[in-house]
């Protein structure tokens, strides 16, 4: 296991690199339009209340040819309902300019620029009152008219009680709530495990302190998560927080599977090593880690609209979906090991357990894979905006409950039922194989 380790250190100093020079300013958006004749560009997007407010500064304008028709050249807020309306509009021609729509909301032309001694500029603040999710889009129908402008746009919703800005979209207000209070159950959860091998140190193996480590690392990759979200909700910006996040999310995700391929293969349980096969899975494992972490990055740093996002999302969802078939591996090499050991070493009853032990755990860990990493995301999908936060809870529920249940299956026991076995359960072991062979069959 040493080029494991050494390599494990060299991944996490790459990414902690990568982090620091690809991180930009969350839920305040600055986009940067260069020469741009495009009709239509999305800048953001955000969920408003009755309160919401949407502040636009823009900077730097300046368009080739010069003196176009500036009415024709804006900023809208649409849904995305409306939308699909605006281009049904469009492709039967009833209209020629988004902005001509009314099923849009037009927020500002650039006809009402104000006029400087060097280049105009733009600075007013929108009330936004209709309740919905909507997409801010800039619109160009000064037919190709190249555009240059620096756009910052800050959206967020009002609280009427004190008048608080709140920078999180309408439905994922109660994010830092919600990931406060499953990082006490993981510290709680930490507190319980020290205490099971404080305790019970005879029957306590090494990746015991293993699962310890990815308890401590999750439950402080919710603590980094809520105060990302804390700082995002209060100012708009995570302040560093999401540079600590980034980091613990992808040491926790090593250390996960890490964790789930040693299970699978019966490290520390069933042997003390690990054949070269397993090792290769592993180093299968660790570098789309990497992969799928800073494709993560990407995702949440550049926006909804990001350039290459349906690429980054595409590589994110293909690496994440490969390297959790790639744990499965080593637990179906060990049930297929078991099975055949069962029939030959003369320990039918306690190789039955541990069959019957790894099989359940096969088919939680596939459960699990799939209601994160598919069944959560078709959630996001059809889940109304003022619902967002459904998603999250259900897949930090679904996480938890896959920790409990590797937890209490493989704690530390001072029977061990691997090796504690008497001669009626051998038998009925035995017979048991044999009713399975012949049902097989």
């Amino acid at each position: 296991m040493g080029s494991l380790r050494v390599s494990v250190s060299s991944l996490v100093v790459i990414a902690a690199v990568f982090l620091l020079f690809v991180l930009t300013s969350a839920e305040i958006r600055f986009t940067e339009i260069r020469s741009d004749s495009n009709i239509n560009i999305p800048i953001d997007e955000f969920g408003f209340t009755h309160f919401g407010r949407l502040h636009l500064n823009l900077s730097q304008i300046s368009f080739t040819p010069p003196e176009p028709d500036l009415s024709r050249i804006g900023f809208f807020l649409c849904t995305r309902d409306s939308w699909i309306h605006v281009v049904e509009q469009l492709q039967s021609e009833k209209i020629r300019c988004p902005l001509d729509s009314p099923a849009v909301k037009p927020v500002f032309t650039f006809n009402h620029l104000k006029p400087t001694t060097t280049t105009p500029s733009y600075d007013a603040v929108f009330n936004v009152t209709d309740t919905n999710q909507f997409t801010l889009v800039f619109a160009n129908c000064a037919g190709g008219i190249k555009v240059s402008v620096n756009v910052l746009s800050v959206m967020y919703n009002l609280n009427p009680q004190n008048n608080r800005r709140d920078y999180l979209s309408a439905g994922k207000s109660n994010l830092p709530s919600i990931y406060f209070l499953f990082f006490l159950i993981y510290a709680s959860l930490s507190g319980i495990w020290i205490y099971t091998l404080h305790h019970r140190k005879s029957s306590a193996y090494r990746i015991h302190y293993f699962m310890l480590a990815v308890l401590l690392l999750k439950a402080l990759n919710l603590l980094c998560e809520t105060e990302d979200k804390s700082y995002i909700k209060r100012s708009g910006t995570p302040h560093g927080w999401d540079v600590l996040f980034y980091i613990f999310s992808f040491l926790k995700g090593i250390t996960l599977f890490t964790l789930i391929v040693l299970i699978g293969t019966g490290w520390s349980f069933l042997k003390p090593y690990l054949q070269d096969k397993e090792k290769n899975v592993l180093m299968i494992v660790i570098p789309l880690q990497v992969v799928s972490n800073l494709a993560q990055v990407v995702i949440d740093e550049t926006g909804p609209f990001g350039q290459d996002l349906s690429t980054w999302r595409q590589i994110f969802l293909l690496v994440d979906i490969i390297c959790c078939c790639a744990v499965l591996f080593p637990i179906i090499w060990s049930i297929k090991n078991l099975r055949e050991a069962a029939m030959t070493d003369g320990k039918a009853a306690v190789n039955l357990m541990k069959l019957t032990l790894f099989r359940q755990y096969y088919v939680v860990v596939i459960c699990y894979i799939y209601f994160t990493r598919v069944a959560v995301y078709f959630l996001e999908m059809i889940t109304s905006y003022r619902y967002a936060w459904t998603s999250v809870f259900l897949a930090e529920l679904a996480t938890l409950a896959f920790y409990v249940f590797t937890g209490y299956n493989f704690r530390p026991k001072t029977h061990n039922p691997y090796f504690a076995i008497d001669d009626e359960e051998e038998e009925a072991a035995v017979e048991a194989l044999k009713l399975e062979d012949e049902f097989e069959l």
